[in-house]
């Protein structure tokens, strides 16, 4: 069964009963509190969030606007699940199933397999949700009509619109596509620059690209991306940009750095200057998850500390709150409701953090699962006026209540997150986050790479591995154990050991020139010094500077003498690029003088050829010559002494050779009779085709 296959029919009754109340619920609501106008048709916004509490093996809704547990529903998962909503549906997400529950009946509907072993990250929008698997470049619509669209490669963090239109951004190709509100085929309608890393974000609920290697935000159009805004700051390769934007500024965590950076994006549609970067020191050493945004807070997991901090959009530090719980870091999520809700590993707590003041709220989640049967409020229900009942379905006494599943068995780890390398001199040290433990305790992470490998305990975060060959690369994959077996491994990107930030050295340069102004430029790989090629910096003089991947470069419209300059950019591991010493080399455009002239110096014959010797002078100009007896030679590019050679012919006594030039600033001819030089001395050649070339020469002068 795929993930394509519609849900049952019986599922698919209660949810459209489920949507309508739900539906006259949210109307009334809204009236009653005087924030409602008339909608032009029926929208279902998601009030709250849900959560898988492990010990309970259940799933629990936690209502953000009274920071309370209003219901539960029995679905079997492992632990560290995720539950995602959709309007009348929530999904419980396993690296290995995904299970569906009706919101309204709270009774598990059906269950369906992942297109990959792997946690999604989760979109709940309109016309989903969605599950992006991100390393498997896949696309999961649990909505109706549910589908799996393939991406075509490895996916950065999705954004998606209030309309249901998901973005993606391939970090592979820098290809950036949309999947549309019930489509099934992607779009990508721009692209980053080759080499050039980024990550998506939403400004006016439209797309925008951070280019993290330009330093620079760019609109997404149809006709690709837009003019660039530059930051006013240098980023790191992994620095991360929020879902949105907080009033006229959009944030970005930079841990390699150890700030978050508040950009202002008036720029990007108002033509007026950009304020400067708001600046925030982070926590040295830590580990960090986001950041998220809402109307008008920042939210960050220290998951080093088991911290949630929030930020107002000057940067200015609201909360500082500890997150209960054991297990693997904390989950971020972004609720339709404005609100942040921060899940322990483990689902025992649920931090609420409210969208315009960034205040915190500790939700006890395993308090609430102790004392609620599935289905049932957490406690009495507050006096409201004139609230309308809870649905029927929810007041069923607990004897009616299925038996609550059993606990599922424990399987191997899920997959190490964040692995990345850095390279030192003769070493390289690798992290990582913690894998998903899947039901059994992580007993310890083991490092390969080519020629060796090292186990260290299921509490380490990363290790240093030490005596490898510099200037050798070297990729370091990660992979978990427990007492189920072993999870899938992480690669890092490819690292070069080496003795560290030491630029590439001066490439060898060669130019050439042409009177048309064409200079055409090539070098060599000069020494990296153990850092790997990011491109080349290649200039001439009054032509600007091109970045270029290869080791060869054409210019045009090039006069007089030029300086041509190529440097190499390298980089170290996840460090800064560094731009390496300067090879150049100048070169002189030729200047077109005058029409071309030749002259034959020697005439010389061997079996049946002909070598005419000639001096050619295109006057700065490039030349073409041609020599003939009775026949000419293919045209030959020529400059100074140029010797032609005429075949397949044969002579006798005096001969006349003719030479001709050619340039773009016009043509010159020589005329040479005489015998021909063979061995050094002239020599009579006789045969049968010299009688034939005597009689066509005698006719060609009496025409």
């Amino acid at each position: 069964m795929n993930t394509e296959k519609r849900f049952s029919a019986v599922a698919r009754t209660r949810t459209a009963v489920a949507l309508v109340v739900a539906g006259c619920l949210a109307l009334v609501g809204l009236a009653v509190t005087g924030q409602a106008a008339t909608p032009e048709r029926l929208e279902f916004v998601q009030v709250g969030h849900w959560v898988y509490n492990d010990a309970a093996q259940s799933a629990f809704h936690v209502d953000g606007s009274t920071n309370r547990v209003d219901a539960r529903a029995d679905v079997p998962g492992a632990n560290g699940s995720q539950v995602a909503q959709g309007d009348g549906s929530g999904y419980v997400v396993e690296r290995n199933r995904i299970t569906e529950f009706d919101k309204a009946t709270l009774s598990v509907a059906e269950s369906v397999p992942p297109p990959a072993p792997e946690t999604p990250f989760v979109l709940e929008i309109a016309g989903g949700p969605y599950l992006v698997y991100r390393n498997a470049g896949q696309i999961v619509r649990l909505g109706d009509p549910a589908a799996t669209v393939p991406a075509g490669g490895p996916l950065s963090r999705p954004v998606a619109t209030t309309e249901g239109t998901v973005w993606t951004h391939r970090v592979d190709n820098g290809s950036v596509c949309e999947l549309p509100k019930g489509a099934a085929v992607m779009a990508c309608p721009a692209q980053l620059p080759p080499g050039h890393g980024g990550g998506l974000t939403l400004v006016g609920d439209r797309p925008v690209v951070l280019d993290t290697t330009g330093d620079s935000l760019h609109r997404v159009g149809p006709d690709g991306l837009g003019d660039g805004l530059p930051l006013g700051i240098k980023l790191s390769p992994s620095a991360q940009v929020a879902n949105s934007a907080v009033g006229d500024r959009l944030a970005i965590a930079d841990p390699e750095r150890n700030q978050l950076h508040l950009i202002d994006i008036s720029g990007l549609d108002q033509d007026r200057p950009s304020a400067k970067p708001i600046s925030v020191e982070l926590s040295k050493g830590s580990r960090f998850n986001g950041p998220l945004s809402s109307s008008n807070v920042v939210a960050m997991v220290d998951e080093t500390r088991g911290e949630v901090l929030t930020y107002d959009a000057a940067g200015k530090l609201k909360s500082t709150t500890k997150v209960p719980g054991h297990g693997t870091a904390p989950r971020l999520a972004k609720g339709e409701d404005n609100r942040i809700y921060v899940d322990s590993s483990d689902g025992s707590h649920v931090l609420v953090v409210n969208g315009d003041d960034g205040t915190v709220v500790d939700v006890d989640v395993d308090k609430a699962a102790n004392s609620q049967t599935a289905g049932a409020p957490s406690a009495e229900p507050e006096p409201s006026g004139d609230q309308p009942a809870p649905p029927q379905q929810q007041q069923a006494p607990p004897n009616t209540q299925k038996a609550p599943p059993p606990v599922a068995k424990a399987t191997p780890p899920g997959a190490p997150r964040k692995v990345s390398a850095s390279s030192g001199d003769g070493s390289i040290k690798v992290s990582w986050s913690p894998a998903a433990e899947n039901g059994a305790r992580i007993t310890g992470y083991r490092v390969t790479w080519t020629g060796g490998s090292t186990r260290v305990g299921g509490s380490s975060r990363g290790t240093t591995i030490s005596g490898l060959r510099n200037g050798t690369p070297y990729v370091l994959t990660v992979v978990a154990e427990n007492s189920a077996g072993i999870g899938p491994g992480v690669s890092a990107k490819a690292v070069v050991p080496g003795p560290a930030n030491r630029p590439a050295g001066a490439p060898v340069v060669t130019a050439n020139a042409t009177a048309a102004g064409n200079v055409s430029v090539s070098w060599t790989q000069p020494d990296l010094r153990g850092g790997t090629l990011v491109h080349y910096l290649v200039s001439v003089t009054g032509k600007g500077q091109r970045t270029v991947s290869g080791t060869s470069a054409d210019f045009t419209g090039v006069t007089g003498t030029a300086t041509v300059t190529v440097r190499a950019v390298t980089k170290f591991g996840s460090g800064s690029t560094l731009t390496g010493a300067t090879g150049s080399r100048k070169v002189t455009v030729p200047v077109v003088s005058g029409p071309p002239t030749i002259t034959i110096t020697q005439v010389r014959g061997k079996d049946s050829t002909l070598f005419v010797s000639v001096k050619a002078d295109g006057k700065g100009a490039p030349a073409t010559c041609t020599a003939e007896f009775f026949s000419e030679n293919k045209p030959k590019a020529c400059s100074g002494a140029t010797t032609l050679t005429i075949t397949e012919v044969v002579w006798v006594g005096a001969i006349t050779i003719t030479a001709t030039i050619k340039t773009s600033a016009g043509t010159a001819t020589d005329t040479w009779r005489g015998v021909p030089t063979v061995n050094g001395g002239a020599l009579v050649w006789l045969g049968p085709l010299a009688l034939v070339g005597l009689r066509r020469r005698k006719e060609k002068e009496i025409l």
